[in-house]
This record gives structure tokens, C-alpha cells and sequence, in this order.
């Protein structure tokens, strides 16, 4: 009888996979980012981050990948490490309906929670898809699972563990919204919000950013990022943001 866990790997392999079982797909298209700043004298800080965001679009199917790093640093402590990756796995039902499936997982050194994990699925509507304005929402059911780190008492030696480390598993329900606008042929801004709910947690994250063409392949862009979480284990903040200043680089079509 095959566990939870089984579940979210048989689903996370078959939306990496089936998309190689799509014919007369096209090449990949997308971008990659790098962002980074430094500063020095009394307080001295490092922040870079790395991000990819990845589709092939053969009319019919449409598979995404997406994944992001942050690391910081501030008088050689860390204060800054998150991954998340992602991927989704779309079928076209008519011009502007489609079928997704979805995984995500990320881990936040910072968040209090050793790894957090989303599979689920359900439908999609393109609201306007036209030349310069694109407004596509999604939403459905799911699975969510959460590793909580242990909260550990420092102040004695040896540390005393308070609450042991735990998993939490529980049904859950995914709603997406990505919105993005050109003003002209060079500059445009994006908006993708996005709600995981669960039982024991619902986590919103927004990402608002603005972009601007330097060359044919090469653009600044500048973001902010809000998430956050009804239920931080004890001792986090509720909400957490970060200000990007990035250079991508587009590739493919």
C-alpha cells in the first residue's frame, strides 16, 4: 500500500517526465536572472540570488519549471538561505480553458520549517490573452506536507528540545493568479500572486516586478516579494519580503 510520500513522488516524477512523451514539442523558451548587492563600513552585508524560469509550448501541452536561490550574509552571519523549485504540467481544453498539475517544494533555513511540499491540480482560465496584456488564473485541490524543524532551547547546555521536529499532512487547495502587462516594446511589469491552503497553514506569496530591455536578449528588472503564513511555528514572523535588482537574460523563442 503505497504511503503519502509515495503519492507526491509518483506525482512530482510523472509531471517531470510526461512532458518528454509530448511529440513536435518546441525548444525551451524562458529566462535567468542574477541579482546581488554588497555593502560595507559599519554593518557589512552580502545578498545574490539566482532564479530560472522555464516552458515548452506545443499548443496542446505546456510544461513550466521555475526555480529560485537566496543566500545573505550580515557581518558574516547568515541571515538569508531559500530554495524553491516548481513545476507545472498544462493540457488545453479549448482557447482559453486547460488542466494543470502542479508540484512545488522549498526550504527556508529561516522559516522555522525544514522543507515545505505542494502536488495538486484542477483547471485554468486565460481571463485576457492578447498582444501586451495577459491575465491567466488557476486554482484547484492538493496535498501539502510540512517539515517543522524542532524548537530547541539555546540558552542552557546542553540545549534542551522543547518540541520535537514533526510533519504535518493535510488536504489541501491552490489558487494562482499571474497577471502581466507590456506599456511599450521595452518595458513591462508582472504580478503573480498565489494561495496554498491547508488545515494547519495557508501561505499567500506575491511577486510584483518591473522590467525594462537593455539589448534583444538582456533586461533589468526590479521585483518585491511578500509572503506569508497564517501559522509560522513559534518564534517567526508571520511575513517575510525581499527587493530584487536583477539582470535576466531570455533564450529560446
Amino acid at each position: 500500500m503505497p504511503t503519502r510520500f509515495d503519492m507526491v513522488f509518483i506525482t512530482t516524477s510523472a509531471l517531470m517526465v510526461a512532458p518528454l512523451a509530448i511529440a513536435e514539442t518546441p525548444v525551451w523558451g524562458g529566462d535567468g536572472s542574477v541579482s546581488a548587492s554588497m555593502s560595507t563600513g559599519n554593518t557589512e552585508t552580502t545578498d545574490v540570488g539566482i532564479a530560472v524560469d522555464l516552458d515548452r509550448d506545443s499548443g496542446t501541452w505546456n510544461v513550466g519549471f521555475n526555480a529560485t536561490a537566496d543566500y545573505g550574509e550580515t557581518d558574516g552571519i547568515e541571515t538569508k538561505n531559500r530554495l524553491f523549485f516548481g513545476s507545472n504540467l498544462d493540457r488545453q481544453i479549448n482557447d482559453r480553458l486547460f488542466g494543470f498539475g502542479s508540484v512545488s517544494w522549498e526550504a527556508d533555513n529561516f522559516s522555522g520549517f525544514e522543507s515545505r511540499t505542494f502536488v495538486g491540480g484542477g483547471l485554468g482560465y486565460e481571463v485576457f490573452a492578447r498582444e501586451g496584456l495577459g491575465w491567466v488564473v488557476r486554482g484547484g485541490p492538493g496535498f501539502k506536507i510540512d517539515e517543522i524543524e524542532a524548537i530547541v532551547d539555546t540558552t542552557v547546555i546542553p540545549e534542551v528540545i522543547i518540541e520535537p521536529a514533526r510533519t504535518e499532512e493535510s488536504i489541501s487547495a491552490i489558487a494562482e493568479s499571474e497577471f502581466n502587462l507590456s506599456f511599450n516594446d521595452s518595458v513591462g511589469m508582472t504580478n503573480d500572486s498565489k494561495a496554498i491552503y491547508a488545515e494547519t497553514s495557508t501561505q499567500f506569496s506575491n511577486i510584483a516586478a518591473l522590467q525594462a530591455a537593455l539589448t534583444d536578449t538582456l533586461s533589468a528588472r526590479v521585483s518585491f516579494e511578500a509572503r506569508y503564513d497564517t501559522e509560522p511555528p513559534e518564534g517567526f514572523e508571520n511575513t517575510d519580503t525581499i527587493t530584487r535588482f536583477s539582470i535576466v537574460y531570455k533564450f529560446g523563442e
